[in-house]
C-alpha cells in the first residue's frame, strides 16, 4: 500500500507531515508563514495562514496537471467572398465556444493565477470524431447549429474548426496562495477550512467540496474544484441561521458545523448535482449546557468536542441518516478531533497537547477501542543525543514533580518535601502517573499571540544574575506563580522555574527532548487501515527516558524511596476513588446493547405515482439498562436526488402482514396512525426466505419490546388472512404471529381448533414457534409435523366464431385464453405456481368438474359474454365457455398443532356448555330442533352466538342481527339487516361482534378482506351503533370466542371493550333489506 500523510501543525503555526511509511515529523520548511487550520486529502492540502489567506499544497504526481482551452472559429459562405467571417446579425460569434452564446476571441483567455503556464501557443484540431479532416481543420454544415461534417458538400452554407491550447498547474510540492483578486469579494478573513466529498461523484474526475468559515461566523463554499483546476474558481456564501465557529466535510455527503452558542448544524441535501446542499438541521448538544466547540465527520460517523473537552461520538450516521440518533460518550479529553480515511480518527489531548490516534476502529466497530499517543520525534531532533541536558525535566516529567534548577537545590529532602518557603508557596509533592503541565502558548482563531507582562521582564538581580529572554507567556497563569510580597530569590526562581518559556527568535523552540505541543490535526489524506502496521508508538524518546530514569535512580537514598512508595500508595488509593467517582455515572455497557441488521428491499411509494423504489432497510435494536428491549425501523430512500428516510418505532407496529402478490414477496407493516389513514408500509423482499426471515425477527422484536413471550394466552383474538397465515392479538393489542395457515374458533379456556384446506381438523397445543420462527423464539415441546394439501386453480377460456366454431383466439378485448377466475391475470399450465416455495406439486393438472352451476361431459361452463353467469348447458346465445383445471399441492411444516382425526370438516365452532336450556351436560344431544325461518329471500352460511346476540351472514354477505333472544326464547322473534359486504362475523363471550368486511373504502381505493369491530355494543343495545375499522384487507376469518376479561362462568361477564378501532363504517338499521355498503 502506497505511504500517505498526517498533517498538523503546532502552537508555534509550523505545518509538520508525518508519513504512514516513516518514523518523523517533516517539517514543511517551504512555508516561511504561520498557519492556524490546515485541511488535507490525498492530492492536496488546503490551510489558512495567519496573514488570513488561503494557501494551497498540491503533491506532484507523474501525471501532470494540464486543462485544454478551446474556442471555434465560425464563417459562412456568401456568393462574393465564399467562407468569410462576414456573418449574419443573427449568427453567433466570429469566435465563441461550441454552443455560439459565448464570445471566446484568442486573446481573451487568460491564466487563472501565476501558478499557472502555457505549454505551447493555439493550433487547430485537425481531428473530428477520431477521423483526420483536410488541412485547415474546418467542419461544415447547412446552418447553425446543425450536424457537422468533415465533408464540405454543395449545401454546407457554414463552417467552424476548433482552436487548442494547453495549460499546466506548476505549483505542486510547494505552498502557493490563492490569488487575492479571487478573494476579494469576500467581507472578512477565514477563520475555519475543511475540504472533502470526493466521493460523491466521478465527474469531473478530482471533485472536491471545500467548506469555510468566516470571522463573522459566514459559512462559504469553493466553486469547481477538480483535478483540471485545483484551486477552484470562485467563493459563494452558503446562508446559514446562525453564526458559525467550525465545520467538517467528509469524504462523501456528510457536512456539519459548530453555532457559537455551541449547537451542531447538518447540511441536507447534499448530492452529486448540489455539492452544496440545500437545507440546515440543526441538532442539540450532546451535553445539556455544555455547547459542542468542535466537530468532525467522516463517511459514517460524527464525533464532538464540547467545551468541558469531553469526546462524544454519534451513533447512527450515514447517508441517508446524516443527523443519525444519539450520542455516545467517549474515554478521554481533547482540543479538537479530526476524521481521516476509512473514518479513522485523530485528535489532540488537552493536557499535553499531543496527537493521538484512535486504535480499533473498523467497519463493525467505528467508534473504536483506545485513544494512543503518536510519539515520533521530529526532523530536527534526529541530530540530538536521546541522553540531553534536559534528563532532570524528564525524570521530573516522570515523577509527575516540578524539577526546580540545579542552581537553587540539588535534591529534595523529606524535610523539604513538607515545608513552606518564605513567599507561601508550597512545593508540589510528587505524584506518580501525572506529567506536568508546561504552559503553552494559547493559539487564538486569528493567530498566535505573544502575552507578556511588564512584571514578568526581571531585572539581572531578580533573576540572580541570568539574562532574561522574551517568552511567550500566559500572563494569568503566570500571575498566579508570581507573589507580590517578599519571598526571596528562592522562591522568584521557582517561579519562574514553573512557567514553560517558548523562545519565538530561536531556530528550534521546543527544548532537546521536549515533545512539540501541536494545535491542528488533519487526517483526511491518512489512509489507515485496520490490519496497517505502523512505526508511531515505539520512538526512539521511550530510550532518552529510560536513560534518565536511571541517571535519576543513583542520586536517590532509601529514606526518600520509602516516603515516595508510601505517598504513591496514598496518591494511588485517592486517584482511583476519585476516577470512580467521575464514571459513576456512566451507565453501565455490560447491561446495554446495540444491533443492527440491515438489508436492500424494495418499497412501495407513500405519494403519487406509486411505484416500487429501492430502498435501504435497517433494524436498529437496543437495550437499556433495566432489560428492556426496543428498537427503531429505518427506510433510507432517494427523492429528487436527494436522500431522505423514513423511521418507525417498533413498539408502535401493530401487525406484520405477508401480502399476497404473485409477483413480489411483499409484507405490510402497520402501526395505529397508519391503520387510520389505510395506508401500510409495504415491503418487498428478494426472496421469500429473506422475507420469512425479516418476518420472524421483526416479530421477535415487537413482542419483546412489549414484554409478549410464551404461548398466546386464552384471552387472544385469532384471525386468518386469504393467504392461510394465522394471526393472534392479545386483548392490549400487542400481537405475535403463528407460522401454519389455519381457520380456528376458540373460548375463553384456551381451547383453539382449527381446519386446514384439506378439512383436517386441528387443535392448538399451547406451544408457540415452529416454521420459520425455529431458532428465535421457538418452545422445546407441543411443535409437530403438519401436512396440508390445497388445489390451484386455472381457467381456460373460448369464444365461438362463425368459422371455426370455439377457440381459443378472443376479441382484443376479451380477458386471456388461460387465467385466474377474474380472467385480469394471465395463468398458464407452465407459469402456474404452488403459493409458495413451501409448497410442492403432489398431482398433474386435471379437469375440475365439480364446479358450481355445473359443466358438461368434457368440463366446460357456457355464458353469453365475459364475465357472466356460467351454467353447464350450451344455448344458441353462448359465445363464451369456460372449464376450470386444477392441480394438488402439498405443504410440511411445523408448528404447535396437533391433527384430531378422522372427519373432514367444513367449519367448526365451539362453546361452553350452559347450565339451562335443553342441551346440557345431563342431556347434550337435547330434545329437538327449532326451525329458524331465515331473512325473506336470503340463503345463510354462517351463524356466531355470543351471551345474548345472535348474527348471521348470508350468502350475498348481508348481516343480520336476531332480535328477542332470551334464556326462555332461544329462537329469538325476528332478523334485523346490520350491514352488507361482510365475509365473516365472530360474536365474543361479552357480545363483541367482529367482521370481515369487503369493499371499504381506504385512502385509495376499496378493500376486501378488513378486519372491523362493532362499536357501542351495550346490554340496552345489543347490535351498537357504527364500525370501526382494523387492518385490512386480505383477511377471511377471525374469532373472539376467547377475548373476555373475565374468566368464563355459568353466568357470562358484563360486557367490556377490550380492542379500539378508528373510524366507523356505514350501516343500514332496516329491518330485512339491503343496506348501503360497507364504507368508512
Amino acid at each position: 500500500m502506497p505511504s500517505s500523510l498526517l498533517w498538523a501543525v503546532d502552537v508555534y503555526g509550523r505545518v509538520y507531515s508525518l508519513s504512514t511509511a516513516g518514523q518523523q515529523w517533516e517539517h514543511c520548511r517551504d512555508a516561511h508563514l504561520e498557519f492556524k487550520r490546515v485541511t488535507a486529502v490525498q492530492q492536496c492540502c488546503w490551510s489558512i495562514a495567519c496573514d488570513h489567506n488561503i494557501y494551497l499544497y498540491v503533491h506532484a504526481s507523474e501525471v501532470p496537471i494540464r486543462y485544454q482551452e478551446e474556442t471555434y472559429e465560425n464563417q459562412r459562405w456568401n456568393p462574393v467572398d465564399g467562407f468569410s467571417d462576414r456573418l449574419l446579425p443573427s449568427d453567433r460569434w466570429q469566435w465563441s465556444d461550441i454552443t455560439g452564446l459565448k464570445h471566446q476571441p484568442l486573446g481573451d483567455f487568460q491564466l487563472p493565477s501565476e501558478n499557472w503556464e502555457w505549454e505551447a501557443d493555439w493550433y487547430i484540431d485537425e481531428n473530428f470524431g477520431g477521423e483526420p479532416t483536410e488541412k485547415g481543420g474546418w467542419t461544415y454544415a447547412i446552418d447553425f447549429p446543425a450536424t457537422y461534417t468533415k465533408d464540405k458538400k454543395w449545401n454546407s452554407c457554414v463552417r467552424r474548426r476548433r482552436w487548442i491550447r494547453y495549460r499546466r498547474y506548476k505549483a505542486q510540492d510547494t505552498w502557493v496562495k490563492i490569488p487575492s483578486e479571487q478573494t476579494e469579494s469576500l467581507p472578512d478573513p477565514f477563520n475555519d477550512i475543511t475540504c472533502g466529498g470526493w466521493e460523491i461523484t466521478e465527474e469531473p474526475r478530482g471533485c472536491l467540496a471545500l467548506w469555510a468559515v468566516s470571522l463573522q461566523g459566514k459559512v462559504w463554499f469553493r466553486c469547481d474544484i477538480n483535478h483540471h483546476n485545483p484551486e477552484g474558481s470562485v467563493w459563494e456564501e452558503v446562508p446559514v441561521p446562525g453564526e458559525v465557529v467550525q465545520i467538517s466535510c467528509g469524504p462523501g455527503d456528510l457536512v456539519w458545523a459548530v453555532l457559537w452558542e455551541g449547537h451542531l448544524l447538518v447540511r441536507e441535501g447534499v448530492g452529486r448535482d448540489c455539492l452544496k446542499g440545500s437545507s440546515w438541521v440543526t441538532v442539540e448538544s450532546p451535553s445539556p449546557g455544555v455547547g459542542v466547540v468542535h466537530v468532525a465527520v467522516g463517511v459514517n460517523v460524527v464525533w464532538a468536542v464540547t467545551k468541558d473537552h469531553k469526546v462524544w461520538f454519534r451513533r447512527g450516521v450515514n447517508s441517508h441518516n446524516p443527523c443519525g440518533s444519539g450520542w455516545i460518550g467517549m474515554v478521554g479529553e481533547m482540543v479538537m478531533i479530526n476524521v481521516g480515511l476509512s473514518d479513522q480518527v485523530w485528535a489532540i489531548g488537552f493536557e499535553d497537547r499531543a496527537v493521538y490516534f484512535r486504535q480499533g476502529v473498523t467497519a463493525s466497530e467505528l467508534s473504536g477501542k483506545a485513544w494512543k499517543v503518536v510519539s515520533v520525534p521530529r526532523d530536527s531532533e534526529r541530530s540530538h543525543s536521546s541522553a540531553s541536558a534536559s534528563s532532570l525535566q524528564s525524570a521530573g516529567c516522570f515523577f509527575g514533580g516540578e524539577v526546580r534548577l540545579q542552581s537553587q537545590a540539588s535534591m529534595l529532602s523529606d524535610a523539604d518535601a513538607e515545608t513552606e518557603r518564605a513567599g507561601g508557596e508550597v512545593v508540589p509533592t510528587p505524584e506518580i502517573g501525572d506529567a506536568p503541565k508546561p504552559r503553552i502558548p494559547k493559539v487564538t482563531s486569528d493567530k498566535l499571540e505573544d502575552r507578556a507582562s511588564p512584571a514578568q521582564v526581571l531585572s539581572p538581580s531578580q533573576s540572580g544574575g541570568v539574562d532574561p529572554q522574551w517568552s511567550n507567556v500566559d500572563l494569568e497563569e503566570a500571575q498566579t506563580h508570581l507573589t507580590s510580597g517578599p519571598g526571596g530569590d528562592a522562591a522568584e526562581t521557582s517561579s519562574l522555574s514553573s512557567v514553560a518559556t517558548y523562545n519565538l527568535a530561536l531556530e528550534e523552540p521546543y527544548g532537546l527532548d521536549e515533545p512539540p505541543k501541536w494545535a491542528w490535526v488533519s487526517g483526511g489524506g491518512c489512509l489507515v487501515e485496520c490490519h496497517t502496521q505502523l512505526n508511531w508508538f515505539n520512538s526512539s524518546t521511550s530510550t532518552a527516558l529510560n536513560s534518565s530514569m536511571q541517571a535519576m535512580s543513583l542520586s536517590i537514598t532509601p529514606a526518600q524511596t520509602a516516603a515516595w512508595r508510601k505517598q504513591i500508595f496514598e496518591q494511588l488509593s485517592e486517584r482511583s476513588k476519585r476516577e470512580m467517582e467521575n464514571f459513576m455515572h456512566y451507565e453501565q455497557a455490560i447491561e446495554q446493547s446495540v444491533w443492527v441488521k440491515k438489508g436492500t428491499m424494495q418499497w412501495w411509494r407513500d405519494w403519487k405515482p406509486h411505484k416500487w423504489v429501492d430502498v435501504q432497510f435497517a433494524l436498529e435494536q437496543f437495550s437499556g439498562v433495566e432489560g428492556n428491549k426496543d428498537g427503531i425501523l429505518f427506510i433510507y430512500y432517494t427523492f429528487n436526488d436527494e436522500k431522505k428516510y423514513l423511521h418507525m418505532f417498533i413498539n408502535e407496529v401493530t401487525i406484520l402482514v405477508p401480502v399476497l402478490n404473485d409477483s413480489k414477496h411483499t409484507f405490510a407493516i402497520y402501526t395505529a396512525e397508519r391503520t387510520k389513514q389505510r395506508w401500510p408500509m409495504r415491503l418487498a423482499a428478494a426472496t421469500e426466505l429473506e422475507m420469512h426471515d425479516w418476518l420472524a425477527l421483526l416479530s421477535v422484536s415487537c413482542c419483546d419490546s412489549r414484554g409478549i413471550q410464551g404461548p398466546p394466552s386464552k384471552q387472544a383474538i385469532w384471525s386468518v388472512t386469504c393467504k392461510g397465515d394465522i394471526f393472534v392479538s392479545e386483548p392490549t393489542k400487542e400481537l405475535e404471529a403463528s407460522p401454519y395457515p389455519t381457520p380456528c374458533a376458540q373460548i375463553s379456556l384456551g381451547v383453539v381448533w382449527g381446519i386446514g384446506y384439506d378439512h383436517t381438523a386441528w387443535v392448538h397445543t399451547g406451544g408457540y414457534g415452529g416454521g420459520f420462527f425455529q431458532g428465535l423464539a421457538s418452545s422445546t415441546d407441543n411443535i409437530y409435523t403438519q401436512t396440508d394439501v390445497k388445489s390451484v386453480y386455472i381457467y381456460e377460456n373460448q369464444r365461438w366464431n362463425p368459422v371455426t366454431g370455439y377457440t381459443n383466439r378472443g376479441l382484443p378485448t376479451d380477458r386471456y385464453m388461460w387465467s385466474n377466475a377474474s380472467g385480469l391475470k394471465e395463468c398458464t399450465k407452465n407459469n402456474t405456481k404452488p403459493p409458495s416455495p413451501n409448497w410442492t406439486w403432489v398431482s398433474d393438472w386435471t379437469i375440475d368438474y365439480a364446479v358450481p352451476g355445473g359443466t358438461d361431459r368434457e368440463g366446460w361452463q357456457y355464458a353469453a359474454d365475459f364475465p357472466a353467469s356460467y351454467h353447464g348447458n350450451k344455448t344458441l346465445k353462448d359465445f363464451v365457455r369456460r372449464r376450470r383445471w386444477a392441480r394438488k399441492c402439498k405443504l410440511t411444516t411445523t408448528g404447535p398443532w396437533q391433527e384430531v382425526p378422522p372427519i373432514p370438516l367444513s367449519d367448526i365452532t365451539i362453546l361452553p356448555l350452559r347450565a339451562k336450556g335443553s342441551v346440557s351436560a345431563q342431556n347434550p344431544a337435547g330434545d329437538c330442533w327449532y326451525h329458524i325461518p331465515s331473512p325473506t329471500g336470503q340463503k345463510l352460511k354462517q351463524v356466531s352466538v355470543g351471551r345474548t346476540s345472535v348474527y348471521t351472514v348470508d350468502e350475498n354477505g348481508n348481516l343480520w342481527y336476531r332480535h328477542g333472544v332470551t334464556p326462555s326464547y332461544p329462537q329469538g322473534s325476528s332478523w334485523e339487516h346490520i350491514s352488507n359486504n361482510v365475509r365473516k362475523v365472530s360474536v365474543g363471550p361479552l357480545d363483541q361482534v367482529w367482521v370481515i368486511a369487503d369493499k371499504v373504502q381506504g385512502s385509495h381505493s376499496l378493500s376486501c378482506g378488513t378486519v372491523c369491530r362493532r362499536l357501542g355494543v351495550l346490554p340496552m343495545e345489543p347490535k351498537g351503533h357504527s364500525w370501526d375499522y382494523g387492518i385490512g384487507g386480505g383477511w377471511d376469518h377471525i374469532t373472539v370466542r376467547g377475548n373476555a376479561m373475565e374468566a368464563p362462568r355459568i353466568v357470562m361477564p358484563s360486557l367490556t371493550d377490550n380492542q379500539t378501532a378508528t373510524r366507523p363504517l356505514q350501516t343500514s338499521n332496516q329491518p330485512e333489506m339491503n343496506g348501503n355498503p360497507v364504507g368508512c
